[in-house]
C-alpha cells in the first residue's frame, strides 16, 4: 500500500480510502457481518483511511462501523466523519447541534476521539453560518481532543474557495470531480497546495455512472452524461476490462490527493479494489474511453442552494 501526505495534518493515509456509507444499508445479520469483515480485511491489506458519517443510514453505518472497530487497535487506522447533515433534506449546522452530534458519533463508534471531523454537504447551508459558526464549533470540538483535524465536504467546487478563503482548515473532502468523465478538481490543485491543505477525493466511479451495472436510478446526472458513461462501460467490457478497474486506476494515479475513498460493503469489493490498485492502468484504453466521454467532460449537476453552486467552472 502506498502512504500519502494528509495536508500538513502529518496524517499519512493509504491511497485507497474506505468509504462506510454502503454501511448504512447493513439493515440484517448477513449484510452486518460482511460489512464488518471487509474492515478487518481492508486494515490487514493496509488501508488505513476510513470514512463514515451519521448521515449514511441515518447513524446505521456509524453504528456498524463501531461494532467492526471495536477489537482493532486504534492506532490502526485514521478515521473521519461528519456533521450537519443527517437525512436527505436533514441538515443543522449550528453550534449546538454540532456539539452534540459529536458525542452521539463517537459513542456510536466506540471511540474516544476521530481523527477528522468534516462539515458534511455545506452547499446545503448558508456560508456565512458555516463560516462564522460551524468552523468555530469544529475548532472547539479539537480543543477538546474530540477531534485531531477539521475539514468540510460537498459537490460544487465554488464552496471549497468560498469558504477556505475566510477560515483555515486542515482538508477538503471532494467527490465526483475527479473521475474519467469529470477532473475538474485538478483546477484547485495548486491553490490547496499553497495552503496545505489535505485533498480527499470520493466517489472514482462518479456515484455508479462508471460501473457495469451503471448510475442508480436517482442519479442527477443529465440523460446525455448517462447515456455517454454507458457507451464508455460498453466499450471496456468489449475489451474485457470493467470500466470501474479504469476508473479507479486513473482516480488513483493522481498523486496531488492523499487518499480516494471508494465505498465499501463487504470483503469480495475491498479485495477486488485492491487488486485493481496494483495492476498497471492501460494508457490505449484510457485514452479511447477518453475519446468517448469528451462530449460530457466536467459536466455536473446542481447540489445544495443556488448560490453555493459553480457557475463559470475553476
Amino acid at each position: 500500500m502506498e502512504y500519502r501526505a494528509l495536508g500538513k495534518t502529518g496524517l499519512q493515509v493509504s491511497k485507497l480510502g474506505f468509504g462506510a456509507s454502503p454501511f448504512g444499508s447493513a439493515v440484517d445479520e448477513h449484510s452486518e457481518r460482511e460489512a464488518i469483515q471487509a474492515v478487518h480485511m481492508a486494515i490487514d491489506l493496509g488501508v488505513n483511511f476510513i470514512d463514515v458519517s451519521p448521515y449514511y443510514g441515518v447513524t446505521r453505518a456509524e453504528t456498524v462501523l463501531g461494532k467492526a472497530l471495536q477489537n482493532i487497535p486504534r492506532e490502526s487506522y485514521y478515521l473521519s466523519t461528519k456533521v450537519g447533515r443527517y437525512g436527505a433534506a436533514a441538515f443543522d449546522f449550528s453550534e449546538q447541534c454540532v456539539a452534540v452530534s459529536i458525542d452521539e458519533s463517537l459513542k456510536r463508534l466506540h471511540v474516544d476521539y476521530v481523527d477528522v471531523i468534516l462539515c458534511h454537504d455545506v452547499e446545503f447551508g448558508s456560508l456565512d453560518q458555516i463560516i462564522n459558526e460551524t468552523i468555530p464549533a469544529l475548532r472547539r470540538i479539537q480543543e477538546a481532543g474530540k477531534a485531531r483535524f477539521i475539514g468540510i465536504s460537498g459537490l460544487p467546487l465554488k464552496i471549497f474557495r468560498a469558504v477556505t478563503e475566510q477560515t483555515d482548515l486542515d482538508l477538503i473532502l471532494s467527490y465526483c470531480h475527479y473521475c474519467l468523465n469529470d477532473t475538474a478538481l485538478a483546477g484547485l490543485v495548486p491553490y490547496f497546495n499553497q495552503k496545505q491543505i489535505g485533498i480527499i477525493n470520493a466517489s472514482p466511479f462518479s456515484m455508479g455512472l462508471l460501473t457495469e451495472s451503471g448510475p442508480p436510478v436517482w442519479h442527477p446526472a443529465s440523460d446525455e452524461l448517462k447515456t455517454c458513461c454507458a457507451a464508455a462501460a460498453r466499450y471496456c467490457r468489449n475489451q474485457g476490462v470493467s470500466i470501474a478497474q479504469l476508473a479507479l486506476q486513473y482516480s488513483l494515479a493522481q498523486s496531488d490527493f492523499a487518499t480516494t475513498l471508494v465505498g465499501i460493503a463487504n470483503s469480495e469489493q475491498i479485495t477486488t479494489n485492491v487488486g485493481w490498485m496494483h495492476e498497471p492502468l492501460d494508457p490505449e484504453l484510457l485514452r479511447e474511453v477518453q475519446s468517448i466521454l469528451e462530449p460530457i467532460r466536467n459536466q455536473s449537476w446542481p447540489s445544495g442552494k443556488p448560490e453555493n453552486n459553480d457557475t463559470a467552472g475553476v
